[in-house]
């Protein structure tokens, strides 16, 4: 029963003012690949951002220096989230740009643009390929803002390369305008197209193939309840992201208007029990980072157990190939976006005293 923790981006160290936005995967080789948008001068979503990342061959141990996966040439590249291809071992990287001085809000006006990117690697993260830009496939004529991600996205059992994103509808980011989204690829990366959209008020998102073959996008969530207490929204599809229904709200998954991380634990359908962790701050603020169990496919979520009591923010899971659990996450002292730190977790270790 063991937990490790270690600092993987520390703030104002590596010629960066701030790391933000984890995401990680596990290779099909068993390399751990953590990313992370390099914020060079500030805090801020825009500005001179490129996207960074550490490997590790050894499950998370130990991890080789930071090396560049996107550059943002002085501009804004973020919001990485990648994909492993089972069938080839190709990793996807999408991603988005915008200009550094064109943030959120001058786009969502109309004012700057916002593009949609993607590149891969095909030597475990080694190297990176200059990226290609897919906005034309996968964003609409009326969509203004648009992210992916952020955090890993995956590869349904079909094969297909799904990923979840999000989007504002027009010059207004409002509840009724913001949506999650998912676009996906069903010729190896090659082409790309749009997915179904989820509930207006949803926005960052995450899903989940479940063993029956049905997907559960779990989004960030705008629309508050009349008690004004905010919880994580959720949509099903049956048809593998090409559309969505049956909206609702996890009455368990408290959570600050923040992202969220979820993902599958071993095989279901080997192993014959079902477990699926999620991750986010249990709090109606960014701290109290906590990971949770469903035992039921995304139904109901057990009470967790919390890995950081101060300020955090956004985290991403993954899975390593020995079964111990990897969470990637923002946390601090005094506040969310000091470090970038990775906890890894065994089973047993997050199972033994599941409280909040």
């Amino acid at each position: 029963m063991i937990r490790q923790d270690e600092a993987l981006f520390v703030a104002a160290r590596g010629g960066y003012h701030t790391y933000r936005i984890p995401a990680l995967v596990v290779t099909l080789r068993g390399t751990v690949l953590a990313f992370c948008e390099g914020r060079r001068d500030s805090a801020r979503d825009s500005g001179a951002i490129d996207i960074l990342c550490r490997r590790s061959t050894d499950g998370g141990q130990t991890w080789e220096a930071p090396r560049l996966a996107v550059s943002g040439q002085g501009d804004t590249a973020g919001n990485p989230a990648p994909v492993v291809d089972r069938r080839t071992g190709i990793i996807w990287l999408p991603f988005c740009r915008n200009l550094a001085a064109g943030p959120e809000p001058m786009i969502i006006a109309g004012q700057a643009p916002r593009t949609v990117w993607l590149t891969w690697s095909t030597d475990d993260g080694v190297s990176w390929v200059t990226p290609r830009e897919i906005t034309a496939q996968v964003k609409q004529p009326d969509w203004t803002w648009y992210a992916t991600g952020p955090g890993h996205s995956l590869q349904l059992a079909n094969g297909r390369l799904l990923i979840p994103c999000d989007h504002v509808v027009g010059d207004g980011r409002t509840a009724a305008t913001v949506r999650s989204h998912v676009i996906y690829s069903d010729d190896a990366g090659d082409t790309w197209q749009i997915g179904g959209t989820a509930q207006p008020g949803t926005n960052e998102c995450v899903a989940v193939e479940t063993v029956d073959g049905r997907l559960y996008l779990n989004c960030r969530n705008h629309r508050d309840d009349p008690a004004r207490v905010y919880r994580r929204a959720y949509a099903w599809s049956r048809d593998g992201g090409l559309s969505f229904a049956e909206f609702g709200v996890a009455a368990e998954l408290v959570e600050p208007v923040c992202q969220a991380s979820a993902i599958r634990y071993g095989d279901a359908h080997s192993s014959g029990r079902s477990r699926i962790l999620f991750a986010n701050p249990a709090s109606s603020a960014r701290e109290r980072l906590t990971v949770r169990i469903s035992e039921d496919e995304c139904q109901s979520w057990g009470a967790g157990r919390m890995l950081h009591a101060g300020p955090a923010a956004y985290s991403d899971l993954a899975v390593a190939h020995d079964g111990t659990i990897l969470c990637l996450y923002e946390c601090g002292v005094h506040a969310p976006y000091e470090t970038i730190t990775l906890s890894r977790l065994t089973l047993d270790w997050l199972t033994a005293h599941q409280a909040i």
